[in-house]
């Protein structure tokens, strides 16, 4: 934690967007054509016999009315077409950087602005002001054509832009744009005049008859009035926030009917607040100005003054809008578009009022995407993108970002080499985030994804990512460097936003907490923040409505009922046992509903109901309560319990009827959970070996083969089964005597990546010292396991690791019989898992601890581990197979492991054999040319003298 930091202390003027540029000069004229464009794949495997199909590029041609320019191909439509429009703008001589107007060129074009604006043409055109102004025209007695000045600061974005060069300020102080447009009237004196001590425009002059009546001419026939919903907030928390109905006729103005309810008898005198929610959204709250509300008029426009309102804070408008809201309030979704004359409106409800009030803290934000009020909770870890339900962390950090007025947060991703994480991971220190080109590259939210340039990125590294935050006067708020090292950089973004949410989430939901424990949660979650700063931007926001919703937002943790845990006498489990019961890692599917219930009494409210809601079992992703009861449960069984209410705003965010709640909710009542358990899908096998074995067993696996490789002095070495050739791949991180290596599978996928992969890091590391040096050739072969390839025969090393599960146990047989009596290794490596140990990998329930251990391991009935396996032999099994083809094959076998150990049960989670060949037959030298068999098809061949004569990859 820290109490001070500042990136930047200016503040950037807002610039425009080459296509905005283009725009302002040519409007229509311009014309831009988009089209898909093939391109030459690069692949980074030059050779790979296998058809690669690029990545979906764009090119873009932009047509103005004396030339025409074409962009170069892109992964996205907007930045082929922003590449067009630069190119046009350096052919027209013009530079983005000096194109920024100075804050006395903005006023100048402001005043411009305001003239257009009050202007015959402007009344005519589509554009959500003057539909305003359209409006105002019907306004009778002394208002008609009286136009709120509210109005034009909130609905022409040029407007805003021109004052935050002018001022950036206006920024944080929106009613200072007021001042500025009051001014610049003022300084209109023949088109507009100020109404004095009102906030309202109009023209001196009125409208041509001709000019009013084509304009209305536009609008369609409208009925005769439009009704919506809307909430009324007073300003005193001791008052109840209402909901109103807005009846609006079809000659009315909807400003008129707002600042009657607001019990104000002038339009002119409603203040709006800006958009709340997304950028198209027209929820706003509406407010009365002060009866005098004092401009500052003075001539010195950089250092206009901020005006005290000297009104009432409204606490719990304020909070919502991020923007300070005075006296009694209007929320409204209620406006012009852009899209056409008539006028818009949604209904506001109380239910969205209290989704607006939880979101303000990203489990909220959370709980509103998977629509699980009652039953979701934010994640605590993030473990894949496929188990990963609802908005994605990275999706709700920004959110959050955006909701609060702060920057994009900012993404530091960094490539590591899989030999240096392995080293940091050993060591347990945090890993360096360098700040080299070679290594990290900063992104912004602006991306759609976070991408790592690849050819910055060694195949087989690993990623970190750090995270910055700004407010938008770029001064820095917080920073999260999390000490985790992740195979994916999707992975690393995702799970360090999810640490900045967890963070925001704990530190919110107790802003008065101790400086000694706020030290201490910041380190838990690697977070350094600005404490200042933090206050100033987010905290302030909440704080004033924590006066009266701090157990909303979440000051305390709802009390869960202790009875859910402790006594097992109100948790109502029916139905059989199917055995197929959820552990850590599982993907559970339950059909759940909540209901209010009273105590004592048989009264019942639906709530929240859902009839498939999958969630991960272990991860924190719903209430404590409800995993608890969900972890005794089988598949088919239903179970009943009950909770204490957690608070109040969060029950009526999901009633579905808001009175029935209400009027539940005043008198004793609790929360009815009733659940079916519908499906488990169990954690894949190596995300079950991850959560008990460090390094995982694909490692030690990989480990143990090097020994084997250094205890023979192997020099080839063939990997049946290859896949995507982790294990080829992870053998040149290491110093060993290999020279040729050889891989076979029969997934081209799966080869393809190998490739990519292995040349990558042959071609990459071909320094002097580099741990693969030693390797002369590679090659990958398209074929079956089963079939025989004289090409590989009588290497010093052949692997087979974790693949013959996959095959039917006859097949598995047959390759046993191939390799030892055709391809005849000196040395075989043959691993696949054992089946004894998944008792332990999947956490079932064991029987009483009086059993034999080894009845006990018996007696399970466990799943494999992967759905794609055909068997899993036990102990005995495998060995039984192995020392028969030992026997019948002339060579020697021994058995070992990895993951646990030979003398405890259930021994180890990775069980291996090693066949030895004791006798060499006569021709074990070569078979003869009439003897040569060719089954496999090359994929790809690398050799290292022909690479360092012309490239080195061919094919056959």
């Amino acid at each position: 934690m820290e109490t001070g930091g500042s990136l930047v202390q200016a503040i950037r003027k807002p610039t425009l967007t080459p296509k905005a540029i283009i725009h302002q000069k040519f409007g229509s004229k311009a014309s831009y054509t988009v089209e898909e464009v093939e391109e030459p794949t690069q692949n980074g495997c030059p050779g790979l016999a296998i058809l690669q199909k690029g990545p979906c590029l764009y090119r873009c041609s932009l047509d103005l009315p004396d030339f025409t320019v074409v962009s170069g191909s892109f992964k996205k439509k907007k930045d082929a077409e922003q590449s067009a429009a630069q190119i046009a703008l350096e052919k027209l001589g013009i530079n983005l950087s000096a194109d920024s107007p100075t804050a006395e060129e903005a006023w100048r074009e402001l005043i411009a602005r305001v003239k257009y604006i009050f202007s015959n043409e402007f009344l005519p055109a589509l554009h959500p002001l003057s539909s305003h102004f359209k409006a105002a025209l019907r306004r009778v007695g002394d208002l008609n054509a009286s136009v709120p000045a509210s109005v034009i600061a909130i609905c022409d974005g040029k407007l805003n832009n021109l004052c935050k060069i002018i001022n950036p300020t206006v920024e944080s102080h929106p009613l200072l744009v007021l001042s500025y447009i009051m001014r610049a009237a003022a300084g209109l004196p023949e088109l507009v005049v100020g109404a004095e001590g009102q906030l309202s425009i109009w023209r001196k002059d009125p409208y041509p008859p001709n000019v009013i009546e084509s304009s209305i001419s536009q609008q369609s026939d409208v009925a005769e009035s439009i009704t919506t919903m809307a909430i009324y907030i007073p300003c005193s928390p001791e008052k109840a926030v209402e909901p109103v109905i807005l009846n609006i006729s079809s000659t009315g103005y909807y400003f008129d009917v707002i600042a009657q309810i607001l019990g104000l008898s002038d339009a002119n005198m409603v203040l709006v607040s800006r958009t709340i929610g997304k950028a198209s959204s027209e929820t706003r709250f509406y407010f009365a100005a002060p009866k005098s509300y004092p401009l500052d008029m003075s001539s010195d426009l950089l250092n206009a003054k901020v005006v005290p309102f000297g009104g009432p804070l409204n606490a719990r408008a304020s909070s919502l809008c991020g923007q300070d809201i005075y006296g009694d309030s209007i929320l409204a979704s209620i406006g012009y578009t852009w899209k056409g004359q008539d006028i818009f409106h949604e209904d506001v409800t109380l239910q969205s009022y209290y989704r607006m009030l939880i979101s303000k803290i990203p489990s909220g934000v959370y709980k509103l995407s998977r629509e699980a009020i009652l039953a979701a909770e934010l994640p605590l870890t993030f473990t894949t993108k496929t188990n990963w339900k609802g908005s994605f962390p990275r999706e709700i950090l920004s959110s959050f970002c955006r909701q609060y007025r702060l920057l994009e947060p900012v993404f530091c991703v960094s490539s590591i080499p899989l030999k240096v994480s392995s080293e940091l991971s050993r060591s347990n220190n945090k890993p360096g985030v360098s700040e080299s080109a070679d290594q990290e590259r900063e992104y912004t939210n602006e991306n759609e994804s976070v991408d790592v340039d690849p050819k910055l990125v060694v195949s087989g590294s690993s990623f970190t990512c750090e995270i910055k935050i700004y407010s938008k006067c770029q001064d820095l708020i917080l920073e999260c460097a999390p000490n985790v090292l992740y195979k994916k950089q999707n992975d690393a973004v995702q799970s360090a936003s999810l640490k900045v949410l967890s963070w925001l989430n704990a530190y919110l939901k107790d802003i008065d907490m101790s400086l000694e424990k706020e030290k201490q949660l910041a380190n838990v979650f690697d977070i350094k923040f600005y404490r200042q700063i933090f206050f100033k931007e987010v905290v302030k926001c909440l704080s004033v409505c924590n006066c009266q919703h701090n157990e909303t937002l979440g000051r305390k943790e709802p009390e869960l009922n202790g009875v859910v845990e402790n006594d097992a006498s109100y948790i109502n489990i029916e139905g059989t046992d199917s055995d197929l019961c959820p552990s850590n890692g599982s993907l559970l599917c339950v059909c759940y509903s909540v209901s209010l219930v009273t105590k004592g009494e048989l009264q019942k409210e639906l709530l929240e109901s859902i009839e498939e809601f999958e969630f991960e079992m272990g991860t924190g992703a719903v209430i404590p309560c409800l995993e608890a009861v969900v972890s005794q449960m089988s598949v088919g069984q239903s179970a009943c319990f009950y909770t204490e209410l957690p608070p109040e705003d969060l029950v009526l965010a999901a009633a579905k009827d808001l009175a029935n709640a209400l009027a539940f909710l005043t008198s004793p009542c609790c929360l009815e959970y009733s659940i079916i358990l519908l499906q488990v899908t169990e954690p894949p096998e190596d995300r079950m070996e991850q959560a008990l074995f460090n390094p995982p067993l694909s490692k030690q696996r990989v480990e143990y083969a090097v020994q084997q490789i250094q205890e023979f002095c192997a020099t080839s070495l063939v990997d049946f089964g290859c896949g995507s050739g982790s294990l080829l791949e992870s053998l040149l991180e290491y110093p060993t005597s290999l020279e040729t290596i050889a891989g076979v599978d029969i997934s081209q996928k799966s080869l393809s990546r190998a490739a990519k992969v292995l040349h990558s890091k042959l071609v990459m590391k071909s320094d002097f010292d580099a741990p693969c040096r030693s390797i002369k050739s590679a090659i990958l072969f398209d074929g079956s396991i089963t079939d025989f390839d004289s090409r590989l025969c009588g290497f010093d090393l052949a692997t087979c690791l974790e693949v013959i599960e996959h095959m039917e146990e006859e097949q598995a047989s047959l390759f046993g019989d191939i390799v030892l009596s055709s391809f005849r290794p000196r040395v075989l490596i043959v691993s696949t898992p054992n089946y004894e140990y998944n008792v332990v990998l999947q956490k079932s329930n064991l029987t009483s601890h009086e059993d034999d251990p080894e009845e006990k391991i018996q007696s399970q009935s466990c799943k494999f581990r992967n759905h794609d396996h055909k068997f899993e032999w036990t102990r005995e099994q495998f060995q039984h197979w192995a020392s028969e083809l030992a026997v019948r094959h002339k060579y020697r076998v021994e058995f070992s492991g990895v993951g646990g150990a030979v003398d405890l049960e259930p021994g180890f989670a990775s069980q291996i054999a090693v066949f030895r060949r004791v006798f060499l037959p006569e021709d074990a030298d070569g078979l003869k040319d009439e003897d040569s068999v060719w089954q496999y098809k090359v994929i790809w061949e690398w050799n290292r003298t022909l690479h360092a004569q012309v490239g080195g990859t061919t094919v056959a």
